[in-house]
């Protein structure tokens, strides 16, 4: 019989627990869930009340029998699910199963797999939080209402299969939204001077931009304004006027939230959400080292910056051991306002623990957020980077031309970690030549440059996560789990990294804007996840929120479902003749997209594909080639008359006058891997 039975998550976690308890403690895993509202039906008892209607999983009954047994044997049970609301609505779920057991039962949480962490907590056993279990439970209920009720309406009008969501729908509407942006996008002609100098007196050359005319900033938007400030400057003289010289700081990022992990480890790793949360996932759990399965950091959903006073003390022990008191700085970052705290910021659970002399016992995965994560958080209480900076101003006639320049005094916290930035990375300015005031300079070549201005970027995973994050929709958990799905929904599809609508996007999008415009919003659901956070805290009862919600609502679902009654949307009417009975095909929307359907279904039932041809010939016949997608996705080229005419087939788009060859295409797919490969092993050394 056991005397302690710990019932955490997931096998992983449990064997990294195991190694910390000694004697008659037996750790199990629940799997995750073990309840959950039913699949078949909305699940949830409007008519009293909001009631969940929560069932038992399916295929979990024997680990259930599995969970009561250890439980009737065990003098104490202690739910040690992760230290969040899906960590503490597991734990309440656990307690209802196991409710004949109602008086062994106790709450456990720590936010690092530790030794020291796992025995307090074990000493300091609490209820469960019914607040936290609250905000879950609305959160599961408001998104099962929303989902429920309006995805029906786009399986009557669009096409069965497909999902509505209070947060998805409305990160597939900035999507679009973007979209949009881009295409209603007029780029607008500007023009910039730059000019090349050379300091006779240490015979350097430098460069400067035309800045002003008359001190006042100077906007060029024509060639004509150009050649009549190059007809000005003819026959003149450049002076130094001034020189302004000074020292600038620069500090280090704080150490990683969620967020902030999932963007950088995109930006740096090329790692989608999905991916870095599942590696995190298991650096968090425990892995298989010497001294046995280890924790390797602390919770990885938070977004707190905060970090403990052990942890500030042992990072302080590793920068001063490894690069010297000078570079140690004791730092406190602000969280931002509406962060839940509940936790740390993700950091190494043991700092002694470097990654490079754990690398043998990690996969690549892990070794590389481990390190990033590892690097971040010792950058974070580094001291700043001093940079000596110059700036020149150098007079011609009425105009100014302006010339920066930087070098590095003390490197700081950059002798480890630069923050990834999604915008295009400027090159680092050099130092000028040692100018001084009155000297002329000699004008090399004066470079007109012609430029227009540029549409928006589209989102990418990172750069929509951060968007999300600062309009308030959605929290921690949800970022990835929300781009999962709409990327297999087909809402939205991934060009490289830029996330795209799809038409089927852009129509699901369309029809839910224009009529549940309410609650596919970014307010709405902003004020919904404030709601959530109050009900966490205790200050809100979760029932008045979603009474609140649910009358509008429905009113308003049933509202436009009168008014579509009698709409349907037409199919768009491609230029392809139907061969069987001459119709012109109609665009529809399967499984894996968009493809081509008779509109006389059911009479006639021919469907083809819809071929994107490319413009540019087989490199082996002279066919035309098409451009496809596998399964993941990713584009490749086929010629038209493959596989029984012509053998062509690549993942490398086709150039007019390239010869290939399988044996080619083999070789090319070596460097290309090569290529990627130097490509992430040096992303990773910062």
């Amino acid at each position: 019989m056991a005397d302690k039975l710990i019932i955490v998550e997931s096998p992983a976690k449990a064997t990294t627990i195991k190694r910390f308890l000694g004697g008659s403690t037996k750790v199990v895993a629940s799997m995750g869930h073990i309840r959950d509202l039913p699949k078949s039906k909305l699940g949830i008892d409007i008519e009293h009340d909001f009631e969940p209607e929560y069932i038992n999983i399916r295929g979990k009954g024997d680990l259930i029998k599995s969970l009561k047994k250890e439980a009737k044997s065990a003098k104490k049970i202690y739910l040690a699910s992760d230290p969040d609301r899906e960590g503490e609505a597991i734990a309440w779920h656990l307690s209802t199963i196991l409710a004949d057991n109602k008086e062994k039962i106790t709450r456990v949480t720590f936010n690092e797999i530790t030794k020291n962490a796992v025995k307090k907590a074990l000493e300091n056993p609490r209820d469960i939080d019914t607040n936290l279990v609250d905000a879950q439970q609305a959160r599961r209920v408001l998104d099962r209402i929303v989902g429920y009720k309006i995805s029906p309406v786009l399986w009557k009008k669009v096409k069965r299969g497909l999902s509505a969501g209070r947060v998805q729908s409305v990160a597939v509407r900035l999507i679009c939204e973007r979209e949009e942006e881009i295409e209603k996008f007029i780029p607008e002609e500007y023009w910039n001077i730059y000019a090349t100098f050379l300091d006779e007196n240490t015979n350097s050359e430098f460069e400067a931009r035309l800045a002003q005319m008359n001190g006042k900033k100077l906007e060029i938007h024509s060639k004509e304004e150009i050649d009549g400030i190059l007809e000005d400057l003819k026959e003149t003289k450049y002076i130094v006027t001034e020189i302004k010289k000074g020292e600038k700081k620069r500090t280090p990022a704080p150490p990683f939230t969620t967020s902030t992990m999932q963007q950088e480890a995109s930006r740096k790793l090329n790692f989608s959400l999905k991916r870095t949360m599942s590696v995190a996932q298991g650096l968090y759990e425990g892995v298989s080292l010497p001294e046995g399965h280890t924790g390797l950091i602390t919770y990885m959903r938070t977004d707190s910056t905060r970090i403990s006073e052990e942890a500030r003390a042992a990072a302080k022990i590793q920068i001063t051991k490894k690069y010297g008191e000078n570079y140690y700085e004791n730092r406190y970052y602000k969280t931002k306002k509406d962060a839940q705290d509940a936790h740390e910021a993700i950091r190494p659970a043991h700092i002694e623990l470097a990654p490079e002399d754990i690398k043998q016992y990690l996969n690549s995965d892990q070794y590389k957020l481990y390190r990033l994560i590892y690097n971040r958080f010792l950058a974070s209480q580094m001291s700043a980077a001093i940079f000596n900076t110059m700036s020149v101003n150098i007079k011609a006639k009425d105009y100014d031309f302006k010339a920066n320049g930087q070098s590095i005094k003390f490197k700081g916290f950059m002798i480890l970690y630069v923050e990834g930035t999604d915008s295009k990375q400027e090159e680092v300015e050099g130092m000028l030549p040692p100018l001084v005031e009155n000297q002329e300079v000699i004008k090399k070549k004066i470079n007109p440059k012609q430029s227009f201005t540029e549409p928006p970027a589209r989102y990418t995973e990172a750069s929509l996560v951060k968007a999300l994050e600062e309009k308030g929709i959605g929290r921690p958990s949800t970022y990835s789990p929300t781009i999962t799905t709409i990327l297999a929904r087909r809402y939205i599809e991934k060009e490289q990294k830029q996330l795209v609508p799809t038409e089927l996007g852009k129509i699901v999008n369309n029809l839910l804007v224009e009529n549940f415009s309410d609650v596919i919003n970014v307010k709405f659901t902003a004020n919904v996840e404030s709601r959530f956070d109050k009900i966490a805290e205790g200050d809100e009862k979760w029932k008045d929120v979603i009474r609140e919600f649910y009358g509008p609502f429905e009113e308003e679902v049933e509202k436009v479902e009168k008014n579509l009654e009698h709409v349907k949307l037409a199919d768009e009417e491609s230029d392809v003749v139907c061969e069987l009975c001459g119709r012109k095909m109609v665009y529809k929307y399967g499984r894996y997209g968009k493809f081509l359907a008779c509109p006389g279904y059911p009479e006639c039932k021919n469907v083809k594909p819809i071929l994107n041809y490319i413009d540019v010939p087989c490199p082996v016949c002279g066919s035309r080639v098409i451009e496809k997608k596998s399964k993941r996705g990713r584009k490749f080229y086929v010629c038209e008359k493959s596989p029984d005419n012509c053998n062509y087939i690549s993942w490398n788009k086709p150039k007019l006058g390239e010869k290939w060859t399988p044996e080619l295409e083999k070789e090319n797919n070596k460097k290309s891997a090569k290529k990627i490969s130097k490509s992430k092993k040096t992303s990773i050394k910062k």
